[in-house]
């Protein structure tokens, strides 16, 4: 179905490989597709007893998705557009419901998109190499893939810290924050890999995954740690971006001051709806990821998102006129069109 991704069938395990490495394995529409047809034809193969998802070359596990395509599109057909969410979000509900063990293998950087194809993984394993972030409300969208029932499961203010900065972990701060439930030294993944296709799986596969991944997984000391007490004081209980941008001003801490600065680039609009759908989300992934859908599709007719990859990514000059530009512009009326039905529909699963 197309050449940026492939299959393979390893020992007892059904092998993704994200195949678009000069474009930091980004995903498309196709590759959703494809995987999601891959999965799904596993789920009935005997053979198949566990699914190891990677990305290709050393720089990126999967960056995020196909945003030049997105913008392009959503200036002339927005509903066209939302097409991609909704191939990316079945594929995303499917691998949270997958009743095979699936393995992430989080090696490089692992932004938007990656972070879709791999935080419902029955084992993430970060490496020395890895940089997660979830930026979105940098180009004028939100969190999504799952990320209002993903980030709701950490603790204390990570939730809301890691969705309104964008702050980027590393592979130790991953495992601090329970993003990666593993971590292991860059210049041995190769060698992990080897080891988990060579694993007898033909007992319980997770205990014999978890077994490999034992001998390879490293304990450091992350920096992550060491700020959660500021994290859970000023991000616990987040009413909204303004209020918290208030209370990171009257803060006054060098912890607060990098907060804001990492805030302050970002959408008004897209920062109000991150607190809304992380606080209000519902109970399930499949409730959570058709909420986040119906807000996504609207922030394609934009404006903000337009102008956002403009200053982002096209144009590159880092300055976003947002539509409001500030966060006491934004009304919960405004906030109220994001939740409701988009022109195309609601997102529909299984």
């Amino acid at each position: 179905m197309t050449d940026d991704i492939r299959f393979s069938r390893e020992g007892a395990f059904g092998v993704v490989t994200l195949a678009r490495p000069k474009a930091l394995n980004s995903l498309t529409a196709a590759m959703c597709a494809a995987m999601d047809s891959q999965l799904r034809g596993w789920a009935g193969d005997d053979g198949v007893r566990a699914v190891l998802i990677e990305g290709e070359g050393e720089r990126a596990f999967c960056a995020g998705g196909d945003i030049r395509w997105l913008a392009t599109t959503a200036k002339e057909d927005p509903v066209e557009a939302a097409t991609f969410f909704r191939t990316e979000y079945r594929l995303n509900d499917l691998i949270a419901g997958y009743d095979k063990p699936y393995i992430a293998l989080i090696d490089g950087i692992c932004m938007g998109g990656g972070v879709g194809v791999s935080a419902m993984a029955d084992r993430r394993i970060a490496t020395t190499n890895t940089l997660w972030a979830m930026p979105e409300c940098g180009i004028g969208l939100v969190p999504d893939v799952g990320a209002s029932y993903v980030l709701p499961k950490l603790e204390g203010g990570l939730p809301l810290y890691l969705g309104l900065t964008g702050a980027r972990l590393d592979g130790g701060a991953c495992v601090a924050a329970g993003v990666a439930t593993h971590l292991v030294e860059a210049e041995r993944t190769g060698e992990l890999r080897e080891a988990l296709i060579g694993t007898d799986l033909s007992g319980d596969v997770l205990a014999a995954i978890d077994s490999v991944l034992g001998g390879f997984h490293v304990r450091v000391d992350s920096d992550l740690s060491a700020q959660r007490g500021d994290i859970d004081r000023l991000f616990s209980s987040v009413q909204s971006a303004e209020k918290l941008t208030e209370a990171l001003r009257a803060d006054g801490s060098d912890f607060a001051a990098r907060c804001l600065k990492l805030m302050a680039p970002g959408s008004p609009t897209s920062q109000e709806l991150t607190v809304r759908l992380l606080n209000g989300a519902p109970g399930s992934f499949s409730e959570c990821i058709t909420r986040e859908f119906r807000v996504t599709s609207r922030l394609l007719e934009g404006p903000d998102f337009h102008e956002g990859v403009r200053a982002q990514i096209i144009d590159k000059d880092r300055d976003p006129k947002w539509q409001p530009d500030s966060l006491g512009e934004v009304t919960e009326e405004m906030l109220d069109r994001y939740f409701q039905e988009p022109e195309g529909g609601d997102l529909r699963l299984g």
